[in-house]
């Protein structure tokens, strides 16, 4: 066969020889032979279809082509004096599998003057890369592409879909947005929600109505989809991701099956290169190659789950517990994406996610920001209407009608659809009585529920929270788990001196237990799906998330150990209150200063209750015990008092039985009290705390205090609070109040500065009017400091 007499083939690219068959020395079975045709000058004679051992070959047989080859090495390259140019040859080996998987194109080279093969490795010296058929393009592409990934794959089913009637505002945007006939202003939208809010539901259900519309329209709306699952190999990576869209594209948009074909049997080895370069080579230039596409429909590309994408290579590394190439994969992904919609292509793309800070900052970046239109699924819409009409109707289906259980159902869930879904499943099981499994679920936590501890659909959430934990990087998980128990903790009033976000009240524990600056957030910083950014009643975005780390049958590793947690807070505390004198100025602006000054008495109560059960003190009370009474109080409430970004009165911030005597003072209640009377320490801890702050009410009633102007409210709350606590004190237990320490000062001050007294009267009635405060107390009181 001369070079005129070769196949006519429109691309330029190697040729293929079919139906040639033989069995050489190494025993493979040869399917294809492939040369390059520019580089042959001329093959004689016809090759046999029949298996022929290579050493029968002749020369009729075309012996140059399969005979001993060069110096006796058998397959090796075709002679010089057949092949003038030619450097190499591949052939085509029998169908083999890898993993249960089809690898139909398992090839192995033969280099020039090389015995060795080299099987789907690198290859040097211009070899000929592997030959796709126009016939077996789609074939090709379908066996490489990640097809589970698709939105009506099997793998996939049952869908996530949204729940009639639900999501309707969100849904309502995406359309409004997307067009097939005219391309909306900006080419792609970003859906971002915290973990469990239905994005893959939204965009489950995106697809089924575009579906639907193609049918009417006689032709496909969407143009791929590709939905990210953590625990896929396939579908956690990015490996897979083009060759997976251009499947899609082949089959929904026509136009373009000749370009990809072409572009195909070009570069058969495509999908071993970088994913921009198979980009370019598969979606971007069979697109350019359409021309004016101006008229074309615009379809629609779903990326769902972008957050999933974990790896950075096809080798799945969900196994090393940790994946630590999240942010580099996504941002790269996203870039994919991005020069995608830079190329004016009839194409849109919708892509949801969790909003993880490094996501929202590269869509965020100047590049992305006339591109992108974002959507805050949290937002949009009334969630909790959602949750509520599901749970509603799904209570209705079981037979669980009663109201009062649908009502604190919905509270529950707090607008986390997962949740409310995952709590249906668990009530809808037929081994059990749904109602009995509804009440149980609302009477107690996932942390001592036995009945959730062992339900299957409440381990697909648990795991979902393991999941992501684990995303973090392995080097900080300690620091996570620590600043997590540090936020379940509670917030005792933080919004009082100005501090409403997370960073700030991270920060706060960082100077706190001596972290570096900045460390706890870079800890937390994959966490950003699960917890509230600003100022809310809880920092957890749903309260099963807490309850899961708190119990080690749950979260394992990752479990807060809350009675540590609460002991490293107060001894940071603690640590930061023993650097506070009278003098001290500088340091007060230091917001965990700040912290110490007006959470201490709350965190040492948490900490008692934790700790400190029985009737006798244990080594770690007499310790914490020992380090109160180190710190100088009096001065540590007379700062509280003054500061002037915290106008709160001191009965909020302080609890107003600090300065109650004996046993029932604040620091040894709530069952605490056998330690007051059995440890001497304790005793010694309660006067310290009473003295320290009777001291500092009388340091602060001094009359350069009393004509200095405008008292603080923590002040007036807490020389109200006091005296009101001391006359009632009176009235139970045989105690003069005329003796108190603070009267007898605040009598010498009326007559030594009259004005200032009067002054200060005249605030503390103002703020007890302002506040609803009873006065018959604090009259009577001040009717006996103003007789003479």
């Amino acid at each position: 066969m001369s070079r005129s007499n070769l196949p006519s083939d429109p691309y330029p690219g190697p040729y293929m020889f079919s139906s040639v068959e033989g069995v050489g020395m190494q025993g493979y079975m040869i399917e294809d032979v492939v040369y390059d045709a520019s580089t042959a000058h001329s093959l004689t004679g016809e090759m046999s279809t029949a298996p022929i051992p290579h050493h029968s070959l002749n020369a009729a047989q075309n012996s140059q082509l399969l005979g001993n080859g060069l110096n006796g090495i058998p397959y090796g390259p075709v002679p010089h004096s057949s092949l003038q140019s030619s450097n190499s040859m591949c052939f085509r080996t029998q169908r083999s599998t890898i993993a249960h998987r089809p690898a139909p194109y398992s090839t192995v080279y033969h280099q020039e003057r090389s015995s060795a093969p080299i099987y789907n490795g690198s290859i040097s010296g211009g070899v000929s890369n592997l030959f796709v058929s126009s016939g077996d393009v789609l074939q090709y592409m379908k066996e490489h592409a990640a097809t589970g990934a698709m939105h009506d794959s099997n793998e996939r089913f049952p869908p996530p879909r949204c729940h009639a009637g639900t999501r309707e505002a969100v849904i309502y945007r995406v359309f409004d947005w997307y067009g097939y006939q005219k391309r909306p202003g900006k080419p792609m939208m970003w859906i971002y929600a915290p973990a469990g809010y239905g994005k893959t539901a939204v965009a489950g259900t995106v697809s089924e109505k575009l579906e639907a519309k193609a049918a009417e329209l006689g032709f496909s709306l969407i143009g791929a989809t590709f939905f990210f699952w953590r625990t896929s190999e396939e579908r956690n990576s990015p490996a897979r991701l083009i060759i997976t869209l251009t499947y899609q594209l082949f089959v929904s948009v026509p136009e373009l099956v000749p370009h990809i074909e072409r572009a195909v049997k070009r570069d058969p080895m495509i999908l071993s290169k970088a994913l921009e370069v198979q980009l370019m080579k598969l979606i971007i230039g069979p697109f350019k190659a359409l021309g004016d596409t101006t008229h074309m429909p615009n379809r629609l590309i779903i990326l769902d789950g972008l957050d999933e994408c974990i790896n950075l290579d096809q080798e799945s590394r969900v196994q090393k517990r940790y994946a630590e190439d999240q942010e580099r994969v996504q941002a790269r992904a996203l870039d994919l994406i991005h020069t995608l919609a830079s190329h004016s292509l009839p194409l849109s793309f919708l892509i949801l996610s969790r909003p993880e800070p490094w996501i929202k900052q590269h869509i965020e970046s100047p590049k992305f920001k006339n591109l992108v239109e974002p959507i805050d699924l949290y937002e949009v819409g009334d969630h909790m209407d959602d949750v509520e009409k599901f749970v509603r109707e799904e209570l209705t289906r079981i037979g669980v009608g009663e109201e009062d259980l649908a009502e604190r159902l919905v509270r529950r869930a707090g607008g986390h659809m997962l949740y409310a879904s995952t709590a249906i499943r668990h009530i809808d099981d037929p081994n059990y009585d749904p109602r009995t499994r509804l009440k149980n679920l609302l009477h107690g936590s996932s942390s001592s529920n036995h009945d959730l501890t062992h339900s299957t659909p409440f381990s697909s959430l648990h795991e979902l929270y393991r999941q992501i934990l684990q995303s973090c990087h392995e080097g900080n998980i300690q620091t996570m788990v620590e600043v997590l128990g540090e936020l379940i903790i509670p917030k005792y009033g933080l919004d009082f001196f100005s501090v409403t976000s997370l960073d700030e009240v991270v920060s706060i524990f960082d100077g706190l237990v001596g972290r570096d600056p900045g460390s706890g957030m870079r800890a937390i910083r994959g966490l950003h799906s699960m917890l509230n950014t600003s100022g809310t009643d809880s920092w957890f975005i749903h309260s099963s998330f807490p309850e899961f780390l708190k119990n080690p049958d749950l979260s394992l590793e990752f479990t807060i150990d809350q009675a540590k947690t609460s002991q490293r807070l107060l001894l940071g505390c603690l640590d930061s209150l023993s650097t506070i004198t009278l003098g001290s100025t500088e340091m007060l602006d230091e917001l965990h200063i700040q912290y110490a000054l007006f959470q201490w008495p709350w965190l040492w109560d948490h900490w008692v209750y934790l700790t400190c059960s029985g009737p006798k003190a244990g080594p770690e009370c007499s310790e914490m015990c020992r380090k109160l009474l180190t710190v100088d109080l009096m001065a540590c409430f007379v700062h509280a008092s003054s500061l002037p970004d915290v106008d709160r009165p001191f009965e909020i911030l302080y609890p107003s039985s600090l300065g109650t005597p004996g046993s029932n003072n604040f620091i040894f209640s709530d069952g605490a009290e056998a330690i007051y009377d059995s440890e001497p320490l304790a005793q010694q801890v309660v006067l310290h705390v009473t003295h320290s702050l009777t001291a500092a009410i009388c340091h602060i009633l001094r009359p350069a205090h009393l004509g200095s102007g405008r008292w603080s409210e923590t002040f007036l709350g807490a020389v109200s609070g006091y005296l009101v606590l001391r006359v009632e004190q009176a009235e139970r237990w045989p105690d003069d109040w005329r003796c108190d320490t603070v009267v007898r000062s605040l009598k010498t001050h009326q007559r030594e500065s009259n004005t200032g007294f009067v002054r200060l009267k005249e605030d503390i009635d103002a703020w007890c009017k302002e506040s609803g405060k009873v006065l018959h107390y604090l009259d009577m009181v001040f009717d006996y400091i103003c007789i003479d």
